[in-house]
């Protein structure tokens, strides 16, 4: 039965009616999106400072991206991995030679790569660190987010994200972000450690930004005592914060490279795991797999996305129009802005206020003044632009928030 609903309101009041109540959106129902812009039902025009939790870096509907999803669409679908098909193969050598690694697995959702990713971690530890079966442990840091699966938030302390849940999988250990001497403690301890998954900046947590430095020093502890260090890069990756992997700042390689979002330009669900073949080969047929992962028309879509992410520089792109960003945020010396933090475009601001929904009241007057935002763990706002946002439009939605503050009067 097609819906009559017409207004912002109707769509919504639907929504609330058939929907699962799992997600508090703000009241807005869009209907169209091109480049770093979405309107709304009524037509009403929006910066998008969200980007899809940034799976839409190149941009709402990139004509490159689209037109690769139209044609591959017309002509092959999907197979399921029991047939090849002629677009897997293209796709995995051109993946793996841009990010320099043996093998890849390509998934759908990024809490599925990052299964995938631990799944590869604890058979590497058994078959080729000789650990014990059964015993295998993956450390992981305190304020992660790596997805929403009964596994992985059986090792998140986020209350939303867990209570109630319960019962948990064990195999984790939680260290301090930001601490490598916490996680030097815990390899030291434990000689059944086989991973260190680690998001290099924590998207979800209100975009917190190690020190420079740190991400060295877990990999090179992670080396030494013979544990794999396995990038969550679904948020930061693919030139959000200036380079193509966040990684890419302190030049280091994880052993396990977990990809998603913005692998698919926002067009179709696509994620990856990347790793040599001494950890991918331990995996077999029949051991590990997906009907719709590395399906024709993802592979088509992920290959494109990631070559307009470098045929238009856009790492570089982010990089110079981020820190214009926060120092013409920084700018604004609102009473309200405790803090101003990020890196490239994928950024945060931080709202002190006596009023606990402050954010989330700011957030409803950048709206009304036309631009999308959504604050993350009470009292921070992310602030992600597609990637093909100008300068132009940075200094327009600076101007939108020094309006929008007032409201925090």
């Amino acid at each position: 039965m097609q819906t009559t609903a017409q207004s912002s309101q109707e769509f919504i009041e639907i929504e609330e009616k058939y929907n699962a109540h799992n997600y508090h959106p703000l009241p807005v129902v869009l209907s169209k999106g091109k480049g770093a812009k979405v309107w709304d039902v009524e037509g009403k025009e929006y910066f998008d400072f969200l980007s899809g939790y940034s799976a839409v870096n190149q941009g709402h509907c990139h004509p490159k991206i689209i037109a690769a999803l139209i044609e591959q669409a017309q002509k092959l679908t999907l197979t399921s991995r029991a047939f090849h098909s002629d677009k897997l193969g293209e796709f995995a050598k051109y993946i793996t030679e841009l990010f320099g690694y043996d093998k890849v697995l390509p998934m759908n959702s990024g809490v599925e790569a990052v299964e995938t990713a631990i799944k590869l971690a604890r058979r590497w530890g058994y078959d080729v660190k000789g650990v014990e079966d059964g015993k295998a442990k993956v450390v992981v840091c305190d304020g992660n987010f790596h997805g929403r699966t009964l596994n992985v938030i059986s090792f998140s302390n986020d209350p939303d994200s867990r209570k109630g849940f319960g019962p948990y999988m064990p195999g984790y250990e939680m260290v301090a972000y930001n601490n490598a001497s916490a996680l030097e403690k815990a390899l030291e301890a434990d000689p059944n450690i086989v991973g260190f998954l680690v998001e290099p900046i924590q998207g979800e947590a209100g975009v917190n930004v190690p020190d420079e430095g740190y991400l060295t020093a877990c990999a090179e502890l992670c080396k030494k005592h013979n544990v794999l260090f396995m990038a969550d890069e679904i948020q930061c990756g693919l030139a959000r914060t200036g380079k193509m992997l966040c990684i890419d700042h302190e030049n280091i390689t994880a052993d396990i490279l977990i990809l998603g979002k913005a692998l698919s330009g926002g067009a179709i669900p696509v994620s990856a795991v990347l790793c040599n073949d001494d950890i991918m080969l331990t995996i077999k047929p029949g051991e590990h797999g997906s009907t719709y992962g590395g399906n024709p028309l993802a592979c088509a879509v992920a290959q494109t996305s990631l070559q307009v992410l470098v045929d238009e520089d856009m790492a570089s792109k982010a990089d110079c129009l981020g820190e214009y960003f926060r120092q013409e945020v920084r700018k604004l010396e609102s009473k309200f802005i405790s803090l101003v933090r990020g890196k490239g475009l994928l950024n945060a601001i931080i709202i002190k206020h006596e009023d606990e929904k402050a954010a989330w009241k700011l957030c409803l007057e950048l709206k009304e003044n036309g631009m999308l935002a959504k604050p993350t763990h009470g009292d921070k706002i992310r602030f992600a632009p597609p990637l093909v946002i100008t300068k132009e439009e940075i200094d327009e939605c600076v101007g939108i928030i020094h309006k929008s503050l007032s409201i925090l009067e």
